[in-house]
């Protein structure tokens, strides 16, 4: 007998149905697995047929070929299991036919019958409601994850004894339940935390506000770890969809735990820099996500910026970095500790490519920590004062979206057309942007993220208009074009 149950398969962050068909006969007994299926797949005859020896259905006597459809996309995990389990015990006549039908199954099966957890359930099923099923049976370690999808009934399963006595109707398999999480919880690395480095603190709100990139460049205890840590605390809440897209990410990589739903706060992810550049922007045989999907709407951290592969780094989107001024990493500190000479310091930042500098849209620059403001013990404003200001300033962005006056979220991700509608220029801040460029021999780009970050400025003061003290600001934020550390507004 032929039955058909629904599967999913993952390629990358997109899932695509997929059909499994189990023909079951007489014959020679034999059990054949079909469809590009990879290693992990065509082993799942070895767990399928002792799981349903644990509930006394014996196969070996039975010819059964199971297909997954279409033959051409690749298979690859043991998420198939759960569907190639139900369709052969309805091939068998011990189930319904039609109890399978308008259901998706998902789950790896165990030797002993137990239904495991599988990764990239959630997108799976926002996959499937989109198709129009209706009802997903799911492992009972992803009911936290299954419950954020709505639109689907979806019930859990702990064992193969669980599954047969539902596809009979004989029990009704328990709802998946969510486990209450607050959206961006309080965070626990708190901006008042840091002593001093004031400017630094001043860069991160304005990263913050405008969703800009940026690099810290500084000796060895200077403070970029600790500050690039604080960052993601000062970035506006979540919102719902926002949540749901970052769960996803992390339930392809398989970063959920069994009892964790909804991912709370905003990724923060510090790659080494040996990591691979499949690691950092991910790909592979079996496509997963790198550092740079997972720190979707969050921070991707690269310390020790320069030691990272050039390759990886120009496939790279918004990062903050961090990177020492020499090789030796004390080069300026006031100590005469440095040993590098000219050249070695050349050298070392030639590591990193111009271009990619110049995509960088805050360059800053920190000096050793004062031990004075340390042993005072003063701190700075709390994380929750920054993020109100950067909350205002990210809703004048949003506002200007939805009157139609840009068409970027924020203004890190302004055009060149929608920065002349909103970036306009008074006199005197034209003149000191011209004078900059002219003086730093700043390029196209780098003009261009001068505005946008000038703008930026300007939201966090609630200003309409770019006064030529934004703009001056802006352009000491290019720290390494040239000598910009000493460029001010009396320049022009």
């Amino acid at each position: 007998m032929l039955a058909t149950a629904l599967s999913a398969a993952l390629v990358g962050l997109d899932a695509h149905p997929v059909r499994v068909e189990v023909d079951v006969g007489r014959g020679v007994a034999s059990f054949e697995l079909v469809g590009l299926a990879e290693v992990a797949v065509r082993e799942s005859r070895v767990r399928v047929k002792s799981a349903l020896a644990q509930v006394g259905i014996h196969i070996g006597e039975y010819r059964i070929v199971v297909n997954l459809a279409p033959a051409d996309l690749k298979k690859c995990g043991s998420g198939f299991d759960v569907a190639i389990a139900a369709a052969t015990l309805a091939g068998l006549g011990v189930v319904p036919i039609e109890s399978l039908h308008d259901v998706l199954f998902l789950g790896e099966l165990s030797l002993t019958g137990s239904v495991h957890a599988v990764r990239g359930v959630l997108p799976q099923l926002l996959g499937a409601r989109r198709r129009g099923v209706t009802r997903a049976i799911v492992p009972e370690g992803n009911g936290a994850e299954a419950a954020l999808v709505t639109g689907v009934e979806v019930g859990t399963v702990a064992s193969i004894d669980k599954l047969l006595d539902a596809l009979r109707g004989a029990t009704t398999l328990p709802r998946a339940v969510g486990v209450p999480a607050p959206i961006d919880p309080t965070p626990l690395d708190d901006l008042s935390d840091v002593r001093g480095q004031l400017s630094a603190r001043r860069a991160l709100e304005v990263v913050a506000a405008g969703n800009h990139n940026l690099v810290f460049i500084g000796p060895p205890g200077a403070g970029k770890t600790m500050l690039a840590r604080r960052l993601p605390g000062i970035l506006p809440p979540l919102s719902p969809a926002e949540a749901l897209e970052v769960t996803a990410i992390h339930s392809v990589a398989g970063l959920l735990t069994t009892s964790r739903g909804l991912v709370p706060g905003r990724p923060f992810r510090a790659p080494h820099h040996t990591v691979s550049e499949v690691g950092l922007v991910g790909g592979g045989d079996h496509p997963r996500p790198g550092e740079v999907t997972l720190a979707h709407h969050g921070v991707l951290f690269l310390d020790e910026l320069a030691e990272f592969r050039r390759a990886a780094l120009e496939a790279l989107p918004l990062v903050v970095g961090a990177m020492n001024p020499c090789a030796c990493g004390f080069r300026g500190d006031g100590t005469g500790r440095c040993i590098c000479s000219a050249e070695r310091v050349r050298a070392y930042r030639a590591r990193l490519s111009g271009p990619l500098l110049d995509r960088i849209d805050i360059h800053v620059v920190l000096p050793p920590v004062n031990v004075g403001a340390l042993q005072r013990g003063e701190g700075g404003e709390p994380t929750r004062i920054v993020r109100a200001r950067v909350e205002q300033a990210r809703a004048i962005q949003a506002d200007r979206l939805a009157r139609g006056e840009v068409h970027a979220s924020t203004n890190a991700l302004l055009s060149p057309r929608d920065l002349d509608r909103v970036a306009s220029l008074c006199e005197r801040g034209g003149s000191l942007l011209g004078s900059a460029v002219a003086r730093l021999a700043l390029s196209a780009r780098a003009y261009g993220k001068i505005l946008r970050v000038a703008r930026t400025l300007a939201d966090l003061e609630g200003s309409a208009g770019i006064a030529p003290r934004h703009v001056a600001e802006a352009i000491g934020y290019r720290t390494l074009d040239r000598g910009a550390t000493t460029f001010t507004e009396s320049a022009a």
